[in-house]
Parts: structure tokens; C-alpha cells; sequence
């Protein structure tokens, strides 16, 4: 260990700060513990309403002594477990991803103490610690220089590519690069104190998620809450007081009610297509963090991107070169061969250059000094025994215009190399370069256009620069760009996103006041991002979209990130989210099939008092074979159609009509019951059949037009049911077929079969003149 003239800190020092809790702390934005997992996913009032229906059955069963068919009768439970699984699966899953990504990205800081240099972890650095910064060093802490120059990259937390020249005295910023130099720093802030800190802080809040398939599902669950109990009660009354009717059989009535109105597969199904979702997405180097943003990014109508890592790659390319006569081609690359091995700027200008010029056998000049780059002389020189060699801005170089640069400079950052004899400035050409675009960056834009996406780009950087990378991708409105820096207000900031495509100059707290303006305007809106600067607007943004290659705390805000940093993904995520919705949309009507006939057959027979039909295993029978097994096989199919309407109301639109109808059938059944001298096993298997049957011939119209997949589901299904029926009926709790009791069920399904068609053409009556009377309001 070398020692220093700074000595930084004693080990005394140290000590007493630490005693004071004057150590930085770890204050990223955090990724949810297992814990918190487990216990979001495990502890909610959907759970607990279907653990309590479970406990009471098994207590009814434990009372009357018939354990065994209560706990066959709860096998509906099973829906439940699976779709906590799925759930808690996929979040420690994204978890585990997110924080190794975080683990690589930690990196250690050299610290002077007692005179020596000490590698450490950046929580055991102090305030007033001495740490030093070289090239290629990501600063850690804010902190003050105490000794050198550096260049500082702070596209991380402005979003400005452009280099800054650091001196003794100057701050450099948590979150920024040491892109050349060498400095030692004073650690003037810790903790939350830190600057990028500041800006994050505000992202440490729970999101709504603007899901309009979650929103909803949890309007079904919330109103089905609020009836579910007091119904639930009340049947229980009026079924023991029936007579002849035991207590276990009340029990199991009135549960088999409850269970029948709670959607509980069409929780577990749209967890589950969403998950496959997640497996398909990550063979596209996509990782989903929140299983609903799958479907808000299928709902986007506005996406605002970043340019750096998003549109370009964050790096610079050569695309060309303009020689003076006073060089050659060979003699132009060779002089720059020599350059490049003599500076040791790093910046992506820089390093595009040293990419195009540099060779692996070239050498260094033979010169007497070599002045770095700054941000204030816009360019570096070597000077030598007889002339000085100048890169860089050419108009700084020649303190004057040249009309042929500037027209250069419309498309490409132009780059002077020039020569300085005496007190003669001779360029010897320029060097055109321009930020590198993502290949499928054209594409990808081309795609969200084609889908009638509005593109924004949002910026720290110059609104010329970003305009002229616009222009490059084809985004409509490249030419509409505004400088942010000189607006304040809301009003006017709303305005400018009315009005311009490209803003330039946008500081983080703009970014996010940007999304809620988008949000204020109606749109559902997708941000993406990869510097600190970008945290609050991701946050914020309907759906947030991070690179890899970013920020931690861009990583753990978002709610998708792409591993290979390459926005091209995007376009699956939107076919996975339509997918998803259509399907859950065709499928979702079986479920709430069996939740309004439930619930309209309950409330009938509590004023009724007949026994309810249906007992727990029942619904298992009938879920699987109706409801279950075809909902998901359905819901995988590829499906690319826009999504169209609201969930909601095309949900109930198909489910109502064949609600209705078997509502009716069983209401016809339990006054003729009575007549028929059916038992009450008997009118249960009537209805079980009478139900199923009914639910069949509605499976049957999903699925046209038949393919492969579809025909052998509904041939399958449908012989399950006959198997089931004649072969295992007691164990599903069945009487046994007789005559009269399938001529009963033959002229019941008869008259559903015509309900179903008056209740259609009622509903397209209904639609039809409610559409008129509307437009006419």
C-alpha cells in the first residue's frame, strides 16, 4: 500500500462517526422481501372468504360425523393454493433476477484512511472519508475534489451526453462516471443525502396499477363481498328450516352457494395465462415484474422514450470523414493512429474515434504535453517539438464558422483534427459521427406507429441533437421539439405536450410531470428509462420499461425489464398483452356464468325455501368439464386482434343470456319437484346435468370456427362428463338415471335451449335501442 500525502481519516475518526451513525446507508429503492411476497399474495380477502367456506365444512362435517364427504366437497380450495402459487412464484422469481442484476452492478470504493488506500463496500464509507476517483469510476457518494481534474459523464442523472470538466473545489455527483483524470474527493454527503437518493426518494410508494383486467376482476370480487356473507346467511336459515333437511346438508347447501358465486378460477386464470406470459416473454429476454403490465402495455396509446439506451446505444460510431487537400487519406489515419494512443480521454465521442483509428501497432507521438479535453475548450491537444495537434468543436478550434461544417452538424457531431504550426491553424479534415441506433430501433417504432402508438421522446439532452436521432428512426413530429429548461408551469407543460414530440433539456421532476399530464389528457402511457433520472417518470408511467444496462433503481422501479437492453422485445410484450386479454375475455364469460345464476338462484329460493340443488363437489364436476378445462385451453391460443371495449361489460354481455337461462330451468324444476316426487339427490343430479349439458352447447359456440385443439377438447370433455355420470355418481353425490328422470331433463333442456334464444334477442333489442337513446342525449 503506497502512502499519501492526504491522509484522510484515522481509524478513530472512522470509528466515532460510525458511533454516530454518520455511515452511508443503502437507500436504493428495494425490491419486495420474500416475506412481503408471501404475505401480499397469501393474506387477502379473497383467500380468507374461501379458507373460512373450507373451515366450515370441514366443522359441519366433524359435527354431523361424514368427514370424508366434507373434505371431498372442498376440493374447489385447490383453485386457490394454485393461483397463490402462481402468483408468489413468478414475484420471487423476478426478485431473484433483479437483485443478482444488482449484486453485479456493486461496485467498491477506494478510501484513504491513516494514509493508506483501502478497497471497500460503499455502505462502510463515512462522511469527510477521502475517496479516490479514476477513470472509468462510477461515483458512489456526493462528494468535493481535494486534489486533480477530471472529466465527468453525468448522463445518468442529467441525461446530457456531453463531458464536464471537474476541478479542485467542484462537486461531482453521486450516480456520475469519471470518463478521464484522476481526483481525490472529500465525501460531503451520505445516505439519503446523496443526489441521487433525492431523486429516488420520491419513487418509494405503492403504484396503483392502471390494469383495467385487475380493476375489473377486483370490482366483481369487492360487490360479490358485499352480499356474499348476509346471502350466505340467510340461505342457511331458510335451509334448516326446511323440513326433513339436516344440518350438514344446510351446511353444504348454503356453502355450495357461496362457492358458486366467488370467480375463483377466473382469478386462478388470468393469473395463470399471465404467467405464461412471463415464461414466453423471458425466452425474449424480457422480465416482467408486475403480471399486469403485460396488459397496460397492450392498452398504451402514448409511449415516451428515452434516447440514450433506448433509441440509440448509448455509444458513438464514425460514419465518415471530409479530408482537406493539404492531407491524404493514409497520412489523415496515421496522424490519428498516433493521437489516439497518446490521449487517454474516455467519452463516447472518443471512444468511436479510437474504435475507427486506432491501431493495435500504432504509437504514440514523441510530445512534450498532452492537454485533455474540457467541456469549456471543447477539445484536446498534443504538443510536440515543432507542432501542436488539436481534436475537437472546429469552431472552437478555429474561433470562427466554416458554412461547409455546419451543414454537417444538421446530421452529425463534427469533429476538427487539425494541425497548429507557428501561429497557422491547418485543418486537415473533420470527422463526422453520430450516436449509434439500435438496429431494430426503426422497426420497433415502425411497429407502435402501425398501432396507432403516439411517440414522445423525452431527453436531458440537447432538443436539436434528439430531433436529429428522431429523424433518423421516422418518428412523425421529429421536427416538433422544445428546450424544457425554459418552461416552469403546469399549464405550460401541458401545453407543450399538446404540441411537440421531442423535448429536450427535461429534468427528472419534469419527466414525471409529463406522465401525469399524459395520464390527465386520457392516455394510458409507457415510459422507458436507464438513468436515475428517469426513476420518478417510471414510477409514475402506466407501464414502466427499464434497461438492464440502467440503474439499479430504475431496475427495481419498473415494471418490465429488458435484459439484453434492446426495446425490440416490446412489440412481443404487446402481442403476449392482446393475447392475454382476448382470451381471458372469451373465457371469463364461463365463469361469471356460473357466479350470476348462483347468485339469482340463491336469492329466488331464500324467499322460495327450497332446498338449494347444488352441493360443493357438484361445482367441481361441473367447473372442470364447463368452466375450467376449456377456459384455459382456450386462453392460450394465439390471439393478435386489438383489444376492443371494455372487460367488464363484454364479459356480461355474454355470460348474462346463458345465465338467465339456467336460472330459469332450475326455478321450472324446483316447483315441479315437488309434483314428480323427486328426491333431493335426484333434483340435484337433474340440475348438474340439466346445467352441464346447457354449458356444453355454449362451449360448443366458443369454439367455432373448430380446429385440432378445440375439436379434441370439446370431444374429450364431453366424454368425461358421460364417464363421470354413469360411472363415478357416487362419489359425485348423483342419483342414479331412470326414465322419467332423464324425460324431465330432456324437456327442461328444451325449453332452455328456446329461453336462450328469447334472452339473446332481448339483449340485442336492449343494446340496439339504448345506443340510439344515447347518441340522442
Amino acid at each position: 500500500m503506497k502512502e499519501k500525502k492526504i491522509k484522510g481519516l484515522t481509524t478513530k475518526q472512522v470509528e466515532d462517526r460510525i458511533a454516530k451513525g454518520l455511515v452511508n446507508r443503502d437507500v436504493t429503492v428495494p425490491t419486495k422481501s420474500f416475506k412481503q411476497i408471501i404475505i401480499d399474495n397469501t393474506l387477502t380477502p379473497f383467500n380468507f372468504l374461501n379458507f373460512g367456506i373450507v373451515a366450515v365444512i370441514i366443522l359441519a362435517g366433524i359435527v354431523c360425523g361424514r368427514l370424508f364427504d366434507s373434505l371431498k366437497n372442498c376440493l374447489f380450495i385447490g383453485t386457490v393454493f394454485l393461483n397463490m402459487f402462481i402468483s408468489i412464484f413468478n414475484e420471487i422469481r423476478s426478485k431473484k433476477i433483479v437483485d443478482k442484476l444488482s449484486l453485479l452492478d456493486e461496485a467498491k470504493v477506494i478510501v484513504l484512511r491513516d494514509g493508506y488506500e483501502i478497497e471497500t463496500d460503499k455502505e462502510n464509507v463515512v462522511l469527510d472519508d477521502v475517496v479516490l476517483l479514476r477513470t472509468g469510476s462510477q461515483v458512489m457518494l456526493d462528494s468535493t475534489i481535494l486534489e486533480g481534474e477530471c472529466l465527468v459523464n453525468e448522463s445518468l442523472i442529467t441525461g446530457e451526453d456531453d463531458p464536464i470538466l471537474k476541478k479542485v473545489g467542484d462537486e461531482v455527483l453521486s450516480g456520475s462516471f469519471i470518463i478521464s483524470g484522476k481526483v481525490t474527493t472529500k465525501v460531503i454527503h451520505i445516505g439519503e443525502d446523496n443526489y441521487t437518493s433525492k431523486i429516488s426518494k420520491d419513487a418509494k410508494y405503492v403504484k396503483e396499477l392502471n390494469s383495467e383486467l385487475m380493476h375489473s376482476l377486483n370490482k366483481v370480487i369487492k360487490g360479490i363481498s358485499y352480499v356474499i356473507i348476509p346471502i350466505g346467511i340467510l340461505l342457511f336459515i331458510t335451509q334448516l328450516n326446511i323440513k326433513g333437511t339436516t344440518f350438514d346438508a344446510a351446511v353444504l347447501g348454503s356453502t355450495g352457494a357461496l362457492i358458486g358465486m366467488i370467480p375463483d378460477g377466473l382469478i386462478l386464470l388470468t393469473s395463470s395465462v399471465l404467467a405464461v406470459s412471463v415464461y414466453r416473454l423471458a425466452k425474449q429476454n424480457v422480465l416482467v415484474q408486475e403480471l399486469y403490465c403485460i396488459e397496460t402495455l397492450a392498452r398504451v396509446d402514448v409511449l415516451c422514450l428515452d434516447k440514450t439506451g433506448t433509441i440509440t446505444e448509448g455509444v458513438m460510431e464514425v460514419k465518415g470523414e471530409d479530408l482537406e487537400s493539404s492531407t491524404t487519406p493514409s497520412e489523415f489515419h496515421k496522424l490519428l493512429d498516433s493521437y489516439c494512443h497518446s490521449v487517454d480521454d474516455i467519452s463516447p465521442t472518443m471512444d468511436a474515434i479510437k474504435e475507427k483509428y486506432m491501431t493495435k501497432n500504432g504509437k504514440a507521438f514523441n510530445y512534450k504535453k498532452v492537454n485533455p479535453f474540457s467541456s469549456e475548450k471543447k477539445y484536446s491537444s498534443i504538443e510536440l517539438d515543432d507542432c501542436e495537434y488539436f481534436l475537437g468543436a472546429y469552431d472552437f478550434i478555429l474561433k470562427k464558422k466554416n458554412k461547409q461544417y455546419d451543414d454537417y452538424s444538421n446530421d452529425y457531431r463534427v469533429i476538427l483534427f487539425a494541425k497548429k504550426v507557428g501561429k497557422e491553424m491547418i485543418p486537415l479534415g473533420v470527422i463526422l459521427i453520430q450516436d449509434k441506433i439500435r438496429e431494430s430501433a426503426k422497426n420497433t417504432i415502425k411497429y407502435f406507429k402501425e398501432q396507432g402508438v403516439e411517440i414522445k421522446v423525452i431527453s436531458g439532452d440537447n432538443p436539436s441533437t434528439v430531433s436529429n436521432i428522431a429523424k433518423r428512426v421516422d418518428i412523425d413530429g421529429w421536427d416538433k421539439f422544445i428546450d424544457l429548461s425554459i418552461l416552469s408551469t403546469h399549464e405550460e407543460l401541458k401545453e407543450a405536450f399538446k404540441k411537440y414530440t421531442i423535448f429536450g433539456r427535461v429534468k427528472p421532476n419534469q419527466k414525471k410531470e409529463l406522465m401525469i399530464i399524459a395520464k390527465e389528457l386520457g392516455h394510458t402511457v409507457a415510459m422507458t428509462g436507464d438513468g436515475v433520472n428517469d426513476v420518478l417518470a417510471l414510477k409514475e408511467a402506466d407501464c414502466s420499461i427499464a434497461m438492464a444496462s440502467g440503474t439499479e433503481a430504475t431496475r427495481n422501479v419498473s415494471q418490465l425489464v429488458l435484459m439484453d437492453s434492446n426495446f425490440d422485445s416490446l412489440p412481443h410484450v404487446v402481442y403476449e398483452g392482446r393475447r392475454t386479454i382476448n382470451n381471458i375475455t372469451r373465457s371469463a364469460s364461463l365463469f361469471l356464468v356460473k357466479t350470476i345464476y348462483t347468485m339469482l338462484i340463491t336469492a329466488t329460493l331464500i324467499f322460495l325455501g327450497f332446498n338449494y340443488p347444488f352441493r360443493p363437489i357438484h361445482l367441481s364436476l361441473m367447473n372442470l368439464i364447463t368452466i375450467g378445462a376449456p377456459s384455459f385451453i382456450l386462453a392460450m391460443e394465439p390471439n393478435n386482434e386489438r383489444i376492443k371495449g371494455t372487460f367488464l361489460t363484454m364479459v356480461i354481455e355474454k355470460a348474462f343470456p346463458i345465465s338467465l337461462t339456467v336460472y330459469s330451468m332450475v326455478i321450472v324444476l324446483m316447483f315441479i319437484s315437488g309434483s314428480m316426487a323427486f328426491n333431493s339427490t335426484q333434483v340435484s343430479t337433474i340440475c348438474v346435468l340439466l346445467t352441464t349439458i346447457i354449458m356444453l352447447i355454449y362451449q360448443f359456440k366458443l369454439c367455432i370456427p373448430f380446429n385440432t385443439i378445440r375439436r379434441l377438447m370439446f370431444i374429450s370433455l364431453s366424454s368425461l362428463f358421460v364417464i363421470e355420470i354413469l360411472f363415478f355418481r357416487d362419489f359425485f353425490m348423483l342419483a342414479e338415471l331412470n326414465l322419467e328422470l332423464v324425460f324431465v331433463t330432456v324437456l327442461l333442456l328444451i325449453l332452455g335451449l328456446l329461453l336462450w334464444r328469447v334472452f339473446n334477442l332481448m339483449l340485442k333489442f336492449f343494446k340496439k335501442y339504448s345506443k340510439k337513446y344515447l347518441r340522442k342525449v
